[in-house]
């Protein structure tokens, strides 16, 4: 594992400096490494690396997400909070319905296949649209009007929307007793439980790193490792007590920020460093689940619903943004923002075949082929109309 390891470090700081030299995102260079370098390409990787992939992914999320909250300045948020809320709802369950009733009738699945279907493929990437908002913060660009931030909230609570309808449809696939109302009520319960948890854990450390002297490097570790606790804390317990445990995750850096802004400074400083070899890792394995085989199988048929499940998810961006002080070019690169997928469709796309659904195939199919689609367009796109569109 560990030459697996090294050849992924060395090989991806390589790609993320070739495609950036080809004014590409560096993140899409480290995703073709993963899928040349996977189980699906030359297959190099070792088993063991592969095996432990989904926890590696996992804690590069993290990160992510924690330098996304140290980000975010209350002003800020307070300002775009009811935007932030609308698009990160709209556009989610405006494209998974989409999907539902196109390949309903398209592929000839049954509704609860169609459902899962839909709301696999329509979760967005925080993986993709984190680092580059983050980016777009450090320098400016579109801050005036809070449009990373608004982003960023929207793109996170997109993805507990999704999963949460995914794994109601999948639910009454398996005939459990599931309630839809209140597989939707379980949405808001979720999100500001996760809120509330991050809120919690970031002023009981906070209270810690008052009274107990230690360095910047060991505060980073804490905080990486409370975070961690707190995605562990879902995974036990989210089948009865619904966690947006992400959410919470940026929390704790919105919570630190705000109430410590110099220790808030260094301890993002440090997650800066981390996000280097955290960022590595996270996109090449990333690629390294993506069977481009598979992709093949959808056709142009899958195409099809993906571009029109993307159109939905625009017009529902741009009903989020009526009302807003954005022009039609800010608005537009809101659309682009969120078209790039990836993480969620890597982690859960093979999980109707694995429970048995009959369309299980169809639909990792196709939820490959929208990563393979919207994750190089969507990076491209953002980084793109940024520099034309955003003041």
């Amino acid at each position: 594992m560990a030459l697996s390891l090294a050849v992924v470090i060395i090989l991806g700081l390589i790609f993320n400096k070739l495609f950036i030299k080809m004014k590409l995102p560096g993140l899409l260079g480290m995703l073709v490494l993963g899928v040349i370098l996977g189980p699906y390409g030359i297959n190099i990787l070792s088993e063991d690396l592969l095996n432990i992939s989904g926890d590696l992914r996992k804690i590069a999320l993290i990160i992510i997400l924690l330098r996304a909250g140290f980000g975010i300045k209350r002003e800020t948020l307070n300002k775009v909070g009811p935007t932030a809320f609308k698009i990160s709802l709209i556009p989610v369950v405006l494209e998974g319905f989409a999907i539902l009733f196109l390949s309903r009738y398209i592929l000839d699945i049954s509704f609860i296949e169609a459902g899962i279907l839909g709301f696999i493929i329509a979760a967005v990437s925080p993986a993709v649209i984190v680092p580059q908002m983050l980016n777009l913060i450090e320098r400016k660009k579109g801050e005036a009007k809070g449009i990373p931030t608004i982003i960023l909230a929207g793109a996170s609570i997109d993805d507990v929307v999704a999963i949460t309808i995914f794994t109601a449809f999948l639910g009454l696939y398996g005939a459990e007793q599931i309630n839809i109302l209140t597989q939707f009520i379980s949405i808001p319960i979720s999100i500001v439980l996760g809120i509330l948890l991050g809120i919690v854990l970031a002023l009981v450390m906070l209270f810690i790193f008052k009274r107990v002297e230690m360095r910047a490097t060991k505060k980073t570790l804490v905080v990486l490792g409370a975070a961690i606790l707190l995605t562990s804390l879902e995974d036990a317990v989210g089948n009865i007590i619904p966690i947006a445990s992400l959410l919470g995750v940026m929390t704790i850096g919105f919570i630190i920020l705000e109430k410590a802004p110099d220790m808030s400074e260094k301890l993002s400083n440090k997650f800066n460093k981390i996000w280097v070899f955290a960022e590595i890792l996270l996109f090449v394995l990333v690629g390294a689940k993506v069977n481009i085989y598979v992709a093949t199988d959808a056709g142009f048929v899958g195409l099809i619903i993906i571009i029109i499940g993307l159109s939905a998810r625009s017009l529902g961006v741009y009903i989020s943004l009526i009302g807003t002080d954005l022009n039609i070019k800010e608005k537009v690169f809101c659309m682009i923002s969120f078209v790039p997928k990836a993480t969620v469709q890597a982690a859960i796309g093979a999980v109707p075949l694995a429970a048995g659904v009959p369309a299980g195939e169809l639909i990792l199919a196709l939820a490959v082929l929208s990563i393979v689609i919207t994750a190089p367009l969507g990076a491209i796109g953002i980084q793109a109309t940024a520099e034309k569109f955003l003041e």
